[in-house]
């Protein structure tokens, strides 16, 4: 009778040491997963009209972060615009931003940042721009945010009319974003740049935007955007630029 037992005997060992097993691995695999380094976000608009209007936009705005650790974060992006009517080009912007913020506290944050823009149309045929600043997020949410950015930049710009010109800016941002349903969000830019050589010299930008999610990737996103040049070169520019699109927003 015993020796009938004994492979009965060894084989619940054996089951109870695989379920034993099985148990510590699941548990291991139901923990939280790593928390994800990079993100991607992409806008696109396409406007393309016919017949007695022959008007073709295009325009296009990628945003790349990586979290190095939890404290340094990186981000790039890149974005253009281009437009033509009757087959004459009306718009051209090109532009890139490079950034590295490092999260001093929940809170307080320093970053640097470094640019490059180009928009004949108003005037500029190179820009490059670059320097540190810090920021502070008075609001962390659920449903509003606000933060606000102080720094300096150095800039050199190659205009148009072949002149140029280099000079220390003062930056200011402020970011507003009320998350009144779970998949729709309002946001307002506002950046002030200031030339400490001439106070003339100074811009502001601003950024208006609702942005609705289809799903957990896709989004639409309505924006109006103001850029405004105090002291445009060449003079005879106008100085204010405005853009209203309607853009499809995928999220990686």
């Amino acid at each position: 009778m015993n020796l009938r037992l004994e492979p009965v005997k060894r084989m619940a060992v054996v089951l109870g040491i695989l379920l034993a097993v099985l148990q510590m691995a699941s548990g291991a695999f139901a923990q939280e997963e790593p928390k994800k380094k990079w993100s991607d976000q992409a806008e696109f608009t396409l406007v393309d009209t016919g017949g007695n209007t022959d008007v073709t936009t295009i325009a296009g705005k990628n945003t790349l972060k990586y979290d190095f650790t939890d404290k340094w974060i990186a981000s790039w992006v890149i974005g253009g615009l281009y437009s033509k009517d009757h087959g004459i080009r009306t718009a051209e912007r090109y532009y890139s931003d490079l950034r590295l913020d490092y999260l001093y506290t929940d809170r307080l944050y320093f970053y640097g940042l470094a640019g490059w823009l180009k928009d004949t149309f108003a005037g500029i045929d190179n820009r490059y721009y670059g320097g540190p600043g810090a920021g502070y997020k008075f609001l962390t949410g659920p449903r509003h945010f606000l933060l606000g950015e102080l720094g300096l930049n150095y800039a050199k710009e190659d205009y148009t009319d072949g002149t140029d010109e280099d000079f220390l800016q003062g930056r200011a941002f402020g970011q507003y974003a009320w998350a009144f349903t779970d998949k729709t969000r309002f946001s307002q830019d506002l950046e002030f740049l200031y030339d400490f050589s001439d106070s003339e010299n100074y811009g502001i930008n601003s950024i208006t935007a609702l942005t609705t999610a289809l799903n957990s990737f896709l989004s639409l996103k309505a924006s109006y955007t103001i850029r405004y040049d105090n002291e445009p070169v060449p003079d005879n520019l106008r100085k204010t630029d405005t853009i209203l699109a309607i853009a499809l927003v995928v999220n990686y």
